[in-house]
């Protein structure tokens, strides 16, 4: 497994453990394949020459998730050339049935359930407590040039991100 960082992270006030590097702003964004709600692989590499937004989210059925992936599918429509992804460990079909019950079509919801590998390179694995093997929350925005525009791990899971710096960025 990756490095893991303590502190910085809490969960109700509790530290957290994250593996993996913190990125950095200018950091090439590691490369992924992640499943899609269809069974299919997609990759940072198919959306190349787009700005891209990926917002890690612990699990689309908790309520700060679910906010955050309806806010960041209503902003979609005010962002040109940008694909708004949402990481979860969540199983594609209940990321399919969510987003079919919430009317969500703007994001495209990704699972990392297959291997903790995108979570370990985004330094947002989750390792050990109650949330093990899960995603912590984070935003990063990858430039059409593969970099990464804006950075953020929020603080505390259970809090939102900052939407507006995200959109920002997206836009810049």
């Amino acid at each position: 497994m990756a490095e893991t960082r303590t502190g910085a992270t809490t969960l109700k006030g509790n530290p957290v453990d994250l593996a993996g590097p913190e990125l950095k702003v200018g950091d090439a964004a590691p490369d992924f394949t992640l499943q899609d709600d269809g069974l299919g692989d997609v990759t940072l590499g198919d959306s190349g020459g787009k700005t891209r937004i990926i917002a890690t989210v612990p699990s689309l059925d908790t309520p700060v998730c679910h906010e955050e992936t309806k806010k960041f599918n209503d902003q979609a429509k005010d962002l040109s050339d940008t694909e708004i992804l949402v990481v979860s460990m969540d199983l594609p079909f209940g990321q399919k049935r969510w987003c079919g019950a919430e009317g969500v079509e703007s994001v495209k919801t990704l699972s990392a359930h297959r291997c903790t590998k995108f979570g370990e390179d985004y330094g947002v694995l989750i390792a050990g407590g109650p949330l093990d093997r899960c995603l912590a929350r984070a935003i990063f925005v990858v430039g059409a040039d593969g970099n990464l525009k804006h950075v953020e791990y929020v603080g505390e899971i259970a809090d939102h991100p900052n939407y507006d710096a995200a959109l920002a960025a997206a836009k810049s």
